[in-house]
């Protein structure tokens, strides 16, 4: 089921195609153990299709890339994460309607940029406790 149209990350991959990937991106954090992951994929691919070259679809299995997972805070599959300049702008979980997720999609496309240069960092690095 596997088509040109979706990368397929893994923790090694994942920083330069989605953190300094030069185009808008959505992620489908997933596992093949997942059935909502299995309902949602027929969408997924549809979308991956009928939006190539505009945004890059990817999917990462978090069974096998559990660094990733943890860092993007992954509590349930599939998720789907929305970025644009590298930069996470939206997000989604579960099986949600295919009409929210191509929505999503679209508006990412529309107001992603803008929404990605607003945004302020997160610095993990500093803490409230001393």
């Amino acid at each position: 089921m596997e088509g040109e149209e979706i990368v397929e990350l893994d923790d090694r991959t994942w920083e330069n195609t989605i953190e300094k990937g030069e185009k808008p991106s959505v992620v489908m954090l997933y596992s093949p153990t997942c059935s909502h992951c299995r309902t949602m994929e027929p969408f997924f691919h549809q979308y991956a299709k009928e939006f190539k070259g505009t945004i890059v679809f990817a999917r990462l299995n978090i069974l096998t890339n559990q660094r990733t997972a943890e860092k993007c805070g992954v509590r349930g599959t599939p998720t789907f994460k929305f970025f644009c300049s590298g930069k996470l702008v939206s997000e989604l979980v579960g099986a949600v309607y295919p009409a929210i997720l191509k929505k999503m999609v679209e508006e990412v496309l529309v107001h992603g940029e803008s929404c990605a240069k607003n945004r302020t960092e997160i610095n993990y690095d500093i803490t409230g406790y001393g």
